[in-house]
């Protein structure tokens, strides 16, 4: 009977990592297919490079082997955009030795044609509330709403009062679960998870729309 089951619990994994390989590649497939039909560069590969040079992004400076693969970039709309899904690790230790844990997401850029400062907005919860108690002030506005519904952080609050405009938030307001980051010449968009393939093509539409609804005097000005 032990025998037996150690057969088959040995099976169960098999059949899991088989399972797991099957759907990476369908995803795999999914997403090259997109950017042939978006007429984007698609890439596989995992990129540390990549990865690293956006390190500066407070979403993706966390853990180890930290790496893009399944990328999609190219021109879209008139912009220079990425679209990918990112690693990284996170280690915890016990009795039984180091456990490492792996992390999978979605990230979005669309690269600016000048530089600004590193300006978030998130979506309010409990993470921001802590980080306000330890003294990383949340920048408020008119609009009582858009302050509760989101945190955004800037050592610039005039840009981020630029950004923040009347249109640009009434336009938050109505997709509440984007997490906005710019710092350099890149406006990101990082998710908590992996996008589902079919949402990539309309995420990547509204990171076109974010960049429409920025003020003209944000690109001409000294």
């Amino acid at each position: 009977m032990e025998i037996f089951l150690i057969v088959l619990i040995g099976a169960v994994v098999i059949a899991a990592v088989i399972y797991g390989r099957l759907l990476e590649r369908q995803r795999r497939d999914a997403m090259a297919a997109l950017a042939a039909r978006l007429g984007l560069r698609f890439s596989e590969e995992r990129d540390h490079a990549a990865a690293e040079r956006l390190g500066f992004l407070r979403k993706l400076d966390t853990g180890s082997n930290r790496y893009l693969y399944n990328r999609l970039d190219g021109d879209y709309q008139g912009h220079e955009v990425m679209a990918s899904d990112y690693h990284y690790e996170t280690y915890s230790h016990s009795k039984r030795g180091r456990r490492t844990q792996h992390h999978h997401l979605s990230v979005l850029t669309l690269r600016l044609p000048r530089s600004f400062p590193e300006l978030l907005i998130t979506p309010e919860g409990l993470f921001s509330k802590i980080a306000q108690a330890f003294g990383y002030d949340d920048i408020d506005f008119e609009s009582a709403e858009f302050s509760r519904a989101f945190c955004v952080r800037s050592r610039d609050k005039k840009f981020a009062y630029d950004v923040c405009h009347p249109r640009m938030m009434e336009y938050l307001l109505a997709h509440r679960d984007l997490a906005i980051e710019f710092e350099g010449n890149v406006l990101a968009l990082a998710f908590d998870t992996r996008l589902e393939v079919s949402q990539i093509e309309g995420r990547l539409q509204q990171l076109v729309e974010l960049r429409r609804f920025l003020p003209d005097y944000l690109f001409t000005k000294s």
